[in-house]
């Protein structure tokens, strides 16, 4: 019988790292020993994981001898760090921060679509792609497979809790604060005055409001996000002279981000015959019934895994454009799910030994 590898999950205590040991005790079984890992502060603590209550373990070099394989959901600057440390110990690391994506020597991985570009890891890396281009590209790439993609134009309405928890905590203190204030939003200023200085991790009020701007400032007036998504979509389609340009929009959902889709294609499409090939498309659900109020959106979405995909239509003035609206849970397939899906994918190497 094949050994089944040992897992480290690295920021086990965060955010995503508890969705990741939730999925670890839902999927099947291919691990053998999990290592919980996080910073010093929480070493020591108990977990659960996979049934059972496992240790936490301080974040050291030492902590990945025998480790297999290693899901990181760390800061970019901690992964820069570590992830080279635990692959230097024969431990293939994927990253679910932003740290490696642009790597020319590190695949970016989204099962779905490249799950061939795990095969060349040179740097023992595996990186996991931007939550929000998880969930548009779910969509575009049995599109582009299917009438070759050659130019996109997306608006994002990203959730809060893409911010963390503060970004979640900081909406529902906000909402509290306007709550029951019916002339809020009503007058320049109100809601500005009424939420106070309590922004968190966001330029602007997020309740009662929607924020144009998601990341770092980047040249040109760019934001991270926008590039992320631009620069993630070439690499992972092996595109890397298609046209795409992004607005990234915070909004006040707390789970779920959504993309509206403007693709090009070199075929002509229509709308049915696009229908038909996302309601086949692997990890796709297809929610498309405007008649009867049936949309893809992010309250229906979250906690579930795949890309719920709507409002397909052709572009009035171009026969090769389509127009659609797709969201996906940020937490799960956007960050966990596609690094435990990723793993899964290694560890199979280990069984075909």
């Amino acid at each position: 019988m094949a050994r089944q590898p040992t897992l480290a999950v690295v920021g086990a205590t965060g955010a995503v790292g508890s969705v990741m040991r939730e999925l670890l005790g839902s999927r099947r079984n291919v691990w053998g020993d999990i290592r919980l890992v996080a910073s010093a502060r929480s070493a020591g603590r108990t977990l659960p994981c996979r049934g059972e209550e496992l240790p936490v373990h301080e974040l050291t070099a030492d902590v990945f001898d025998g480790v297999d394989v290693a899901m990181f959901d760390v800061p970019s600057d901690v992964a820069a760090e570590w992830a080279p440390v635990a692959a230097s110990r024969g431990t293939v690391v994927v990253d679910n921060s932003d740290a490696f994506r642009m790597d020319p020597d590190v695949p970016l991985v989204v099962t779905e679509v490249n799950p061939q570009a795990i095969r060349h890891r040179p740097r023992g890396i595996v990186a996991n792609a931007n939550c929000t281009t998880i969930a548009m590209i779910m969509a575009v790439a049995p599109l582009h497979r299917e009438y070759g993609l050659r130019e996109l134009v997306l608006a994002s309405y990203q959730s809060v809790s893409g911010a963390g928890q503060y970004g979640v905590d900081t909406l529902h203190d906000q909402l509290t604060k306007v709550a029951g204030d019916r002339s809020l939003g009503s007058r320049p200023g109100n809601v500005r005055q009424s939420v106070g200085d309590d922004l968190g991790p966001f330029p602007a009020p997020v309740a009662l409001n929607v924020v144009p701007w998601s990341g770092d400032l980047c040249d040109l007036g760019w934001s991270s996000e926008e590039m992320k998504m631009r620069d993630e979509t070439r690499k992972i389609l092996a595109l890397p002279d298609v046209k795409v340009s992004a607005t990234c929009v915070r909004v006040p959902v707390v789970t779920g981000h959504s993309v509206a889709v403007h693709a090009v294609f070199a075929a002509e499409l229509d709308a049915d015959g696009a229908r038909a090939v996302l309601k086949n498309a692997p990890g796709v659900i297809l929610v498309d019934d405007p008649a009867n109020g049936e949309f893809p959106m992010p309250i229906d979405a979250v906690g579930t895994d795949p890309s719920w995909v709507g409002r397909i239509r052709r572009s009035l003035d171009d026969p090769r454009a389509l127009d659609f609206f797709v969201t996906g849970d940020n937490m799960r397939k956007g960050a966990a799910l596609n690094t435990a899906q990723i793993a899964e994918l290694i560890a199979a190497e280990f069984a075909a030994r």
